[in-house]
């Protein structure tokens, strides 16, 4: 048997430039929560990219900065590309860190949901035709290999935030929407955006089990959402949902629910404990699960923290680690 450790990680901005905060200070607190994961298999959320030079290629120097010298340093590389597919976007990547061998990767980013139209009705000036609404950012979905004939899907996510995106007219200078309809309806594209992103993971996940229908398959990321809200089980495609028991084989399952309750959270948002990052995975995945780890001990709140804390390191997410003892494939 092989023991293999995923976890998920969102960094939350993860940017060495200059004006984002002291770069040092977030290497010596985040470098030991990194090690302290014994990841095997390491996704990333919010790694930031920018060009070293100025005709130079974009590259996520933070990232190379924080793990120079650790386990982490030479590890196989998957870094998620901004629309244009040629390099890493400014803000907000996807990084897969591998031990294992990268068989293949992609990114899908409505390659599986075209981007629904939309005639916004609080905008000012109004649109005269629907536009697209398109998602944030992509998904980045990387084939492992391993060991013993087997591939492992690993599909890393992060859902749109439920915050209201933007709508010409409707907000000041200072961030401050004019009216409480036009915060309604970009509150309401926002959902778009987080479902759409989770009915397109969902139908990745449908491709992957159409041409292996025992694979070995964890969806694992910054969902922006509890495991009962709707983009969670979208994903999960639970019996409960689908009133279909020959569909049970190809439900993705929760392992965070083996940690007792009380400890299950991974960011504090005004005072309340939630459950945002999470590890899905595949029915015979799921036979080799042993255990799960929430690294939650140093959390502050998102929203309190930081006007308390000025440039604080840290993350205000918790990391997430599920181990498996995988056996060799028959």
């Amino acid at each position: 048997m092989t023991r293999l450790r995923l976890a998920t990680f969102n960094l939350e901005n993860l940017d060495d430039r200059p004006g984002a905060g002291d770069f040092a200070d977030r290497v010596r607190v985040l470098a030991p929560q990194l090690q302290r994961l014994r990841a095997d298999v390491l996704c990333l959320q919010e790694i930031n990219a920018h060009a070293l030079t100025k005709h130079g290629p974009r590259e996520v120097s933070a990232l190379d900065r924080l793990v120079a010298g650790s386990d982490y340093e030479h590890r196989h590389r998957v870094v998620s590309l901004s629309r244009g597919g040629v390099r890493p976007a400014d803000r907000h990547n996807l990084v897969v860190l591998s031990r294992l061998p990268v068989l293949e990767h992609s990114q899908v980013w409505h390659d599986l949901v075209p981007p629904p139209s939309y005639r916004p009705v609080t905008a000012q000036p109004r649109p005269d035709l629907p536009e697209a609404v398109e998602w944030d950012r992509p998904i980045l979905h990387v084939v492992l290999d391993a060991g013993g004939g087997q591939r492992l899907h690993v599909v890393n996510v992060h859902l749109r935030a439920p915050r209201a995106a933007w709508l010409p007219g409707q907000k000041d200078g200072h961030g401050r929407w004019n009216s409480i309809g036009g915060w309604a309806e970009g509150f309401f594209l926002a959902d778009i955006k987080r479902a759409g992103q989770a009915l397109e993971a969902r139908l990745l996940v449908e491709r992957i089990l159409d041409s292996e229908p025992d694979a070995l398959i964890a969806v694992l990321g910054d969902f922006n959402a509890g495991d009962h809200e709707a983009p969670v089980r979208t994903i999960r495609g639970d019996e409960d949902d689908t009133g279909n028991g020959h569909l049970g084989p190809r439900v993705l399952v929760p392992v965070e629910r083996s940690i007792p309750e009380s400890q299950r959270f991974s960011v504090i948002h005004r005072g309340r404990r939630i459950l945002l990052d999470h590890i899905l995975v595949s029915r015979l995945l799921l036979g080799s699960f042993r255990a799960a780890e929430l690294h939650n001990e140093t959390l502050g709140d998102e929203l309190i923290s930081p006007a308390l804390v000025w440039a604080s390191p840290e993350s205000y997410h918790a990391p997430l680690v599920a181990e498996f003892s995988l056996r060799p494939s028959r």
